[in-house]
């Protein structure tokens, strides 16, 4: 790509936006980026910004969003990101949005294009309170892939279901991310950014029409 192309990724707990951001970013040759990596390498390097995120978690708080933009923005500027990033997690809140878009101005970055994975809400809690987690090496399977197993196909570790998987938190925790994302939607729709996909289906062919959504070549 001759200038950077930016992507946001949004989509519900249990869309599939993990899945697609990792196979988006491969087709269309930029690096995808969470902050929650990005938190880690700020807070691991120590550079001014990782060591103010540091003390606000150290006291338990949430990290400010004036904080992790200014992580966002000090990412941007290394080399490996100059073809653009696709975002994944960010921006969540409207806030987080606005600032993010003046980031973008300011290091002459192109508008970003916006792709909202959209799944129904029964879907989404059938496949989070469908999910369990293995003890022992972390790894997350859905019941119909365990097709009846009961310990880690991989390690052989006990497997449970999270207490956020149960599916009344399932429920709270998409209406919490309803609520914030709602006027994200809004914000970049009025911007001419957005780009909706259906999250159903197979995991390759939502990623072709979302390539296709994207205006990205090879997406046919």
């Amino acid at each position: 790509m001759s200038q950077a192309a930016d992507v946001i990724l949004l989509g519900a707990p249990g869309a599939g936006k993990g899945t697609q951001a990792k196979l988006l970013s491969q087709e269309l040759g930029i690096l995808h980026i969470s902050t929650g990596d990005i938190l880690r390498a700020a807070v691991a390097a120590g550079t001014p910004l990782g060591r103010s995120a540091q003390a606000y978690m150290d006291r338990g708080d949430l990290v400010p969003d004036e904080v992790i933009v200014g992580l966002v923005g000090d990412r941007l500027q290394e080399a490996d990101c100059a073809d653009g990033v696709l975002f994944d997690g960010f921006p969540r809140t409207l806030p987080q949005a606005e600032a993010l878009t003046r980031v973008l101005a300011e290091q002459g970055r192109a508008e970003p294009k916006v792709l909202a994975i959209e799944v129904g809400e029964e879907e989404l809690v059938r496949r989070l309170s469908g999910r369990r987690t293995c003890r022992t090496c972390a790894g997350i399977f859905s019941l119909e892939a365990l097709s009846g197993a009961t310990a880690c196909p991989k390690c052989g570790g006990e497997l449970y279901q999270r207490a956020d998987d149960a599916a009344e938190s399932v429920a709270q925790r998409l209406r919490v991310y309803a609520a914030q994302t709602a006027p994200l939607l809004d914000y970049y729709a009025a911007r001419g950014a957005l780009r909706r996909v259906e999250g159903q289906g197979a995991v390759d062919e939502i990623a072709r029409v979302a390539l296709a959504a994207l205006g990205a070549q090879g997406a046919d």
